[in-house]
């Protein structure tokens, strides 16, 4: 499967798309656009891909994107009754870049773009900050929205405790690489198939390396091993159905790609620090 390119429209007498999605989950969609985005997410929690990077995120989570950064988010389905919130701003280059060359006012944001090009998270404190604009863009027309992405990019700006996402190394390139091609049917694939048996020969296989290559070449584009990846894919997967039905712990083992309950008890303590059974009774019908 192919990475895909997603057509970004600005919103009615604006520059730039704002928008609020209300989801009963976040669907694996491995997609790029030329435009810059900042993508806020409440009440969710899965695993955020944004170029070679993969990450467990949580509550309050925001990612400043730069143009063509493959990138999506999958998560759990929600916790009954409380869906699950998507702020997104996706800004056009030129509309943005010329702004910033043209007002001088505004050439600190310079380094902050050049970051995004391999994707930047943010602290607690400026995602709750950012989450009370994004809310109050809803009502608002649009010079008021643009005073808000300013305040936005302020915050974003000011985060001393940003961490940016993907490696050095990662080509952002509209054309990409080999390398980047081979990692995103990776990804692709686990996302497919984690429910079954995943052999690293198999999926090594696909992108015609040999298995030792395969974990050499997993571990440096995405800094975790192969293995980490899926289990944290199936664990969190585990979490939204030891939440929201009430099936037996072993058929979610089952359900989950797990090959034995001992298993899956071990890799569910390593992940969360306590037993499927221990989650159940503590977060059934509660937000995590």
């Amino acid at each position: 499967m192919k990475l895909m390119f997603e057509k970004i429209l600005p919103s009615e007498n604006s520059s730039w798309r704002y928008w609020l999605y209300k989801l009963d989950n976040i669907e694996f969609n491995w997609h790029y656009h030329p435009e810059y985005e900042i993508a806020l997410t409440l009440n969710s929690q899965g695993q955020r891909y944004v170029g070679d990077n993969i990450e467990n995120y949580h509550e309050l989570d925001m990612a400043f994107l730069g143009p063509h950064l493959p990138h999506t988010w999958s998560s759990s389905p929600a916790v009954i009754g409380k869906p699950q919130k998507v702020f997104v701003a996706q800004i056009p280059v030129r509309w943005l870049e010329n702004l910033m060359l043209s007002i001088p006012d505004l050439a600190d944001f310079k380094p902050l773009l050049e970051l995004s090009r391999r994707g930047i998270k943010f602290s607690e404190d400026t995602v709750k900050k950012s989450a009370k604009i994004f809310a109050k863009m809803q009502q608002a027309n649009a010079s008021q929205r643009f005073i808000g992405l300013l305040e936005i990019f302020q915050l974003m700006l000011d985060d001393k405790d940003k961490k940016v996402l993907s490696s050095n190394g990662y080509n952002v390139s509209v054309t990409s690489d080999a390398s980047t091609d081979k990692l995103d049917k990776v990804i692709r694939y686990i996302h497919e198939n984690y429910t079954g048996k995943l052999p690293a020969a198999k999926v090594a296989s696909l992108i015609h390396m040999s298995t030792n290559h395969f974990h050499r070449f997993f571990k440096q584009r995405t800094e975790q091993t192969f293995t980490e990846v899926v289990n944290q894919l199936r664990i969190s997967k585990a979490c939204s159905l030891l939440i929201n039905s009430q099936r037996p712990i072993a058929t979610i083992s089952d359900t989950c790609g797990f090959n034995n309950i001992a298993n899956f008890n071990r890799r569910f303590l390593q992940f969360k620090g306590m037993r499927p059974k221990e989650f159940r009774q503590i977060y059934a019908g509660k937000p995590v």
